[in-house]
């Protein structure tokens, strides 16, 4: 079974209008010729069927309407000729080229173009008057002008194809790199939320289930003065996060963000949260004296790999001491925390793993080195390298 052949309704529309106009002209009896050897009127009605019925064809099947309209063209040359006829096979040398193969809208405007000369030539030689030039004007226009109309259409339509397709691409990566941004910005947003509220609500468990397990005032006084403090600190914390969100920019991101400064008071803190675990936390700062503050996003970076260290040594870590060491050597940062490799008795919280993928997050984003592990059997090493200079940490 072949599929049902159904035209375009502009071809309908092209051939119902198109032999109308015929009929009307041939009623009329208005001809383009005359002294022809099919010299009956009804005869220049066949030419003018065949052309309005492949007119049905002119964007289905253009190459087979071209050649049947070449054909009823020359037919209508031996017939008193009809007006109707001729321009609608202007029309269908115009669609044989803008709905035609490519091939074909390069091939017929140059054909049509011999044609055209070739025959501007054999007129004038056969007459040898310079009225045979008009033949030549009136096959040009006939053949050649709607092919290159056709060329310039298509051309036309092919260029605003390519830049639709261009702005439907453009659109696509719009899209891909604002989702790209909103998932790079969830998980900034996930690390600092982890790393503000990890520590704080680590004491919080570990201190909360001392109280709970040892029935001594002195201790759960202890206890509850330790959850109090991180609680408000946290709350705190939490409240100058909320607040950059809220701004919807990074203009007082510097302002608020920690530094290495702020260092001294984390080591103090975590001796706080520690010391019912066995934890003595002390920081080595090996840097120069006058090394001056880093950028900020080094100092962001280095301080949230101290305090999630001291938040997992305070998770995991066996009693003894927990050491931050810093240096600075060939515009490198160097970042070590190390503790007591092992397990401690009393309580103890459960860690998320989210700790080591933030930090090592943090160290990518700046370009730098990055790794956790064992160091022998009894230590348990956090050591990260963060390039100070502005042109390495783009890269």
């Amino acid at each position: 079974m072949f599929p049902a052949f159904r035209p375009h309704r502009d071809d309908v529309a092209l051939a119902v209008s198109g032999l109308l106009g015929g009929l009307l002209l041939w009623g009329l009896g208005l001809h383009t010729q005359g002294g022809r050897p099919f010299s009956a009127p009804w005869i220049t009605l066949v030419p003018l069927t065949a052309m309005a019925s492949v007119e049905l064809l002119r964007r289905s099947a253009p190459r087979t309407a071209l050649a049947v309209a070449t054909l009823a063209l020359v037919a209508d040359q031996f017939t008193r000729g009809s007006l109707a006829t001729i321009l609608m096979f202007t029309d269908i040398m115009y669609a044989a080229v803008l709905y035609g193969t490519p091939a074909a809208a390069r091939r017929i405007p140059v054909a049509t173009l011999l044609v055209t000369v070739a025959s501007t030539i054999g007129f004038l030689a056969w007459f040898r008057r310079p009225e045979a030039l008009l033949i030549g004007v009136v096959v040009g226009l006939v053949s050649f002008i709607p092919a290159i109309t056709g060329v310039s259409v298509r051309s036309h339509r092919i260029a605003a194809e390519t830049a639709r397709l261009a702005a439907v691409q453009t659109a696509r990566l719009a899209e891909m790199d604002r989702v790209q941004a909103v998932v790079a910005e969830r998980a900034r947003m996930a690390r600092e939320l982890h790393d503000l509220v990890a520590g704080r609500l680590s004491a919080v468990a570990i201190h909360s289930t001392a109280a709970l397990s040892i029935d001594d005032p002195d201790t759960s006084r202890n206890a509850l003065k330790v959850i109090r403090e991180n609680s408000v600190e946290g709350l705190a914390e939490m409240r100058r996060l909320i607040g950059l969100l809220r701004q919807g920019g990074e203009e007082g991101a510097p302002a608020a963000a920690p530094t290495l400064a702020s260092l001294d008071a984390l080591i103090e803190q975590a001796n706080v949260n520690g010391a019912s675990a066995g934890l003595v936390c002390t920081l080595q700062d090996a840097r120069a004296a006058d090394s001056g503050a880093l950028p900020t996003p080094v100092e962001l970076a280095a301080y949230r790999i101290v305090q999630e260290s001291l938040t997992n040594a305070l998770k995991h870590a066996a009693p003894g001491p927990v050491t931050v060491r810093l240096g600075l050597a060939d515009e490198v940062l160097t970042v070590e925390v190390t503790s007591v490799f092992g397990s401690r008795p009393g309580p103890t919280a459960p860690g998320s793993g989210a700790g080591l993928v933030g930090m090592a997050e943090r160290v990518a984003l700046l370009g730098g080195t990055f790794e956790a592990g064992g160091v022998g059997a009894e230590l348990w090493r956090v050591r990260a390298e963060l390039p100070v200079r502005e042109r390495e940490m783009r890269e």
